[in-house]
Parts: C-alpha cells; sequence; structure tokens
C-alpha cells in the first residue's frame, strides 16, 4: 500500500539520518535520569476546576478527559473552564519543595493536554493560559523553583491527540476528525491512518500549525530536561518522526519518553531514550532496558472530586522497591485541584514516602536491576558492591533467607540504624541472616549486605519451608506468542494461548524434599453481553485443556469457566518434589475458545511445614564452593 512506503520510507530517512545521530549520547543524556528513580508527574489543567463533574454527563473515570468524556463543544469549554480559571492558591516553590521533600528527583507538568489547552503563554498558538484570570506563567514558575533546589524539569505536551484545533486527531463531536471515540475513517482494528492514508495531510496541518510550533517554545523558553509524550497511535509515524526531529535539532540533550512514537504495533521505545510501561501499575511486567511506571494517587490522573481510591504511602513505598528491583523508575502523579492546591490526601502520601526515603533512600537511588529472584519476604536493590534487602513481611523468628546470591558476604546492618545483622551461609547460594530485636518499618524495613566481588546469582526461587507463596506468572519464562497483561489491578497474568507449543515456565529450588499443594489460578472469559451458563459454553473468550507439570508429574485439566469474570478460577494439586532443583510449567494441551486463559500465577503451599522448619541449613543445594 501506498501508505505503508510512505511510513517505511520516513522510518528510513529517520534511522539513516537524526535518529542514528541522537542515540549515539543517549548514555549521556540518560545518565542523571538513571539515577533519579523517583519522579514526580502533574496533570493540572483548567479541566482541574471540575474536578471529574460535568452537569448532566456521569461522573469521569479520568478527570483530564472531560472534555471528550463529556463532548463539551470548545465554545462552552472556553466560557465555564478557560475563563474561569483563576489558580489562585498555586505556589511553584510549594509544589517544587513537596516534591523534593518526597525524595523526588525530577518533576514533569502537563504543559498541553488532550484538551488542547497550553498552560503557557503560547506566541506560536494563543490558545493559552492569558485567556485565563490566572496572571502568572505557571510553567515558568515551576522551572525556576525545581531549578532553585537542583529538581530536573520536565514538560508533558500532547502532540498527537488534541480536542481543540479542528484539523487535528480526535474531536469527533464538533469535527469529522478520525482518532475519537467514534473511529471515524478507520476500519474496524485499524488505525484511520492506515485507512485513510489521504487524510494525514490535514492532520499534518495541525502538525505544523500548533503541534511542532509550540514544542519549540516549550524548549526555547523552559529549556525542559525531558519532553514526555503520549498517544502517539493518534498520528502516523511519519509525522511523529517530523515531530521528534524538530526536537532533537532544537536540543539534543532533551530526554524523550517511548510515547513520543508507535511503529509498526513495536515496541514503544523504537525511537525514544527509555520505556512507558502501562498506566496505574499494581504489578510490574518484566521490561528490559531503560524504563518508567506512571502510578498515580487514586486513580484518576487529573483532580477528581470523587475518586477517594488513594492507596497509602507504604503501597508506593513497596511499589518505588519493586520498580527499583527491576531496573525502572517510578514517576508518581497527582492531580492538583484547580485553585492551585495539593489534595490532601495526596500530600499525605508524599509526605510519607519523603518520611521513608530520608532514611532509605541510599537502598533506591543510582540502585541497578537487581539480578536475583524475588524473595518470598520482598524485593532486592542492588548498587556496586551491595545489596539493599527490601522486607515487606518480616518472619516471626526474624531469620531472613536470602535466595540466589553467591558472593561471600563482608557484612551486614540495618540501613536505618547500622545495627549488626548476623549472617550465616546455608550453601553456595542462600544466606541466613538474624535480624535484630526492636520495631521494624512496617512499610519496607532495609538491610544493607556488602558482597565480595562481581554479584553472581542464581536466577532461580528457593522456595520457603514456612508459607505459602504466590508465583506470578510475570515472573515466569513465557514462550514466543504469550504476552504479558499491563499489570493495572486484576491484569497481571499472561495471556494470548493460541495452540499447543506455548507455555509458562518457573524455576524453584527446595531446601528439602516437600509435599506442596499448588494452586493454577487463571481468568477464564465469556464473550461480553452473553449471560447463562448455556450459552456461555458455547461462546466465549477462552475454552480448552492445561497441562501442569510439576517435576516428573504430570496433571491434565479442563479449563473452567467462571460465574463472574473478574473472579479467579482456582484448581488444586498435591505433589511431592525432590530437594534442590525443580521445574513448574503450564503448557497448553487443546485450545478450543479464542484462547486457552489468562493464567495469574500458582499459589504455593508447603503441607508439611511445621515439621521441616528446623531443617533450612541442610545443604542439598549446593552447586558450589
Amino acid at each position: 500500500m501506498k501508505q505503508i512506503d510512505e511510513q517505511q520510507v520516513a522510518v528510513e530517512a529517520a534511522t539513516a539520518g537524526f535518529w542514528a545521530k541522537s542515540m549515539q549520547s543517549t548514555d549521556s543524556r540518560l545518565a542523571w535520569w538513571r539515577d533519579a528513580r523517583f519522579g514526580m508527574f502533574i496533570h493540572w489543567g483548567v479541566y482541574s476546576i471540575a474536578g471529574g463533574l460535568w452537569k448532566d454527563c456521569p461522573p469521569v473515570g479520568y478527570g483530564e478527559h472531560l472534555m471528550r468524556a463529556c463532548r463539551i463543544p470548545k465554545s462552552e469549554y472556553v466560557e465555564e473552564l478557560v475563563k474561569p480559571f483563576e489558580a489562585r492558591d498555586f505556589d511553584a516553590d510549594a509544589w517544587a519543595e513537596a516534591a523534593l521533600q518526597a525524595g523526588m528527583k525530577y518533576m514533569i507538568i502537563t504543559t498541553k493536554h488532550h484538551d488542547g489547552f497550553a498552560m503557557f503563554p503560547s506566541e506560536a498558538y494563543p490558545y493559552d493560559i492569558r485567556m485565563t484570570q490566572c496572571k502568572v506563567d505557571p510553567i515558568a514558575q515551576l522551572k525556576e523553583a525545581c531549578t532553585k533546589r537542583g529538581l530536573k524539569f520536565g514538560c508533558y505536551y500532547s502532540h498527537a491527540f488534541d480536542w481543540e484545533h479542528p484539523d487535528a486527531p480526535g474531536n469527533d463531536w464538533e469535527h469529522d476528525n478520525p482518532g475519537g471515540d467514534k473511529n471515524l475513517h478507520a476500519n474496524p482494528g485499524e488505525l484511520w491512518h492506515t485507512t485513510h492514508p489521504e487524510r494525514i495531510a490535514k492532520a499534518a496541518r495541525y502538525v505544523d500549525e500548533k503541534a511542532i510550533p509550540q514544542i519549540l517554545e516549550l524548549i526555547h523558553n523552559y529549556h525542559p530536561d525531558i519532553l514526555w509524550f503520549d498517544t502517539p497511535h493518534k498520528l502516523p509515524t511519519s509525522e511523529n518522526l517530523r515531530i521528534l526531529k524538530a526536537i532533537r535539532e532544537a536540543d539534543e540533550n532533551i530526554i524523550v519518553n517511548s510515547r513520543v512514537i508507535n511503529y509498526a504495533d513495536k515496541d514503544y521505545r523504537e525511537f525514544a531514550d527509555y520505556l512507558n510501561t502501562a498506566d496505574r501499575p499494581a504489578e510490574l511486567y518484566p521490561t528490559i532496558g531503560d524504563w518508567e511506571a506512571i502510578p498515580t494517587t487514586n486513580e484518576s490522573y487529573g483532580y477528581s472530586k470523587f475518586d477517594h481510591s488513594h492507596k497509602p504511602a507504604s503501597h508506593f513505598v513497596r511499589l518505588l522497591a519493586k520498580i527499583a528491583a527491576r531496573g525502572g523508575n517510578m514517576l508518581m502523579n497527582i492531580g492538583p485541584k484547580g485553585d492551585g492546591a495539593f489534595d490532601a490526601p495526596d500530600a499525605a502520601i508524599l509526605r510519607g514516602i519523603g518520611e521513608w526515603l530520608k532514611q532509605n533512600g541510599e537502598s533506591i537511588y543510582a540502585t541497578r536491576r537487581s539480578p536475583l529472584f524475588s524473595q518470598v519476604w520482598g524485593e532486592t536493590t542492588l548498587r556496586g558492591n551491595t545489596l539493599y534487602l527490601h522486607i515487606f513481611d518480616v518472619p516471626e523468628n526474624r531469620k531472613l533467607i536470602l535466595g540466589g546470591l553467591g558472593n561471600t558476604i563482608k557484612n551486614a546492618h540495618m540501613l536505618v540504624d547500622g545495627r549488626e545483622v548476623p549472617v550465616r551461609r546455608l550453601n553456595y547460594y542462600d544466606h541466613e541472616f538474624l535480624l535484630p530485636e526492636g520495631e521494624f518499618d512496617a512499610a519496607d524495613t532495609v538491610v544493607k549486605v556488602e558482597f565480595n566481588g562481581e554479584i553472581v546469582a542464581k536466577p532461580d526461587f528457593l522456595m520457603p519451608l514456612d508459607r505459602p507463596f504466590h508465583l506470578r506468572s510475570f515472573d515466569a519464562v513465557i514462550s514466543a506468542g504469550l504476552h504479558y497483561g499491563d499489570g493495572k489491578t486484576n491484569r497481571d497474568y499472561v495471556f494470548h494461548w493460541k495452540d499447543t507449543t506455548q507455555f509458562v515456565t518457573w524455576n524453584i529450588r527446595l531446601p528439602r524434599a516437600m509435599q506442596l499443594k499448588i494452586d493454577v489460578s487463571y481468568l477464564a472469559l465469556h464473550t461480553p453481553g452473553v449471560t447463562g451458563t448455556a450459552d456461555m459454553t458455547k461462546m466465549h473468550d477462552c475454552g480448552g485443556t492445561y497441562l501442569l507439570y510439576a517435576g516428573k508429574e504430570i496433571f491434565h485439566a479442563p479449563v473452567r469457566m467462571s460465574a463472574d469474570v473478574n473472579t479467579p478460577t482456582v484448581d488444586s494439586y498435591t505433589v511431592s518434589l525432590p530437594a534442590g532443583e525443580s521445574t513448574l510449567q503450564v503448557r497448553a494441551e487443546e485450545v478450543t475458545g479464542l484462547e486457552l486463559m489468562k493464567l495469574l500465577g500458582l499459589l504455593i503451599t508447603p503441607l508439611d511445614s511445621a515439621e521441616i522448619q528446623s531443617e533450612i541449613e541442610v545443604d542439598v543445594t549446593d552447586t558450589g564452593n
């Protein structure tokens, strides 16, 4: 097709030209970012006045999507949200100080979201902050406040989705534009620029008139360290590449996130400096290279008056440790109110994280991906010859088993107060720590462990003897064709099971021969809207039979439909496994639905723990000297 050829030409030109040159300086651009590990994301705009509520429109899940969700005409949006916007309580120094005290190292603010309204004075396209009652430039003030405190500063700019410009993708309630909820000018399952490449010229006018000129204004006026983009699929690759080229020509030192371009259904990282994973993660799927997770304090990014689902500070402390353990950054979002004040729950969360980081920041900043498997009690982060044990669940007997480290340990002590932690080597890859008596941090207690030489790790899971443990699908090795879910709540599964060649595998080690109960947990979904058992049997998305391999034992079972598509199905098996290394594997035996299942993972429960708790020191897994 002509359109595909034109896009390919654009890609080849970029690959041979500006993109290849820009990638030579990726490491220098990312040096500070890789050490930062923690930043503040701020969604704030004129929509913040409404707080997700608009007249007779049902409450909006994402407050910043108010205009699209309620199909608000531009004229009405201007009169009722733009003109009254005053931000009388906005204080750039207070915002930057809150980020600093929370332990954050960079800040990214929405300078233009999908509503098309610029939160900065724009001579290039004057639909901007000067139309409001706010008489300051909040972006300039935030840049200055961050610079004073040593915080890096970034600008979010919605480059591909704009509900104001008559030629931009997105607004299909006032204009005949593609990219919106009506899916105009697109075949089912296709993007509009694939179906109707002749319409690209119209979108290009928007890019020329608004997107590129305003992005260049941001670069020249505010000198951001990061430019953060979103929804690249709304524009064709060629237009996104033109935008990226303009950025690289203006300032080659700016970090650009992965949502600037989505080329040929490939990894977003194709033309960017680092990868952004899914929004609102509850769990983290495996990600290589440099990456960033973007959780938010409740479930909306912009301020919401009715969303009170704020997580406690401890949730984000643990999430930050998990992200750092996997080599990523956490860009945590808050949505200030329309008047410019932080919502009280957000402020409390920031204070809680900051209190923990003041004592434990060493275990997060400048750390690198840990080669060790997740532990039954928590996670590990790595910095040089130091391993940090992030203990979420302290054992009652205070004996902590670290599995998978093959190095000799020089010393170990509590990070907060320096108290020594006695350690003994159980075998080549496992060590036992005796935590001192006293109080522990309910969110995350950290032990600092110094070892000799380059880290030697065994990337398998050491089964505990005395407690159940969930082997998540996100921690498994998966075969070709399978995909990880996005990690949002109840979406931490492996899916796209299409044939009998596909499988999910965990490598485990047992300190001694054990009898285990294995619960296979999965979602089996039926076609939305279909009700009744008979219909569910005939019309469903999942179905077939699977095999569970546990050591030398093999079990097979049908995939069972769930009466509630959000409630996992659990199949239970009892197995006996020998001491040492074993493999657990779930494999498709027959696929009768659109896919086999959505596998959440395995819950492993020792059945004879009462008799064997004292036998952890038996050296049956020693493979070295």
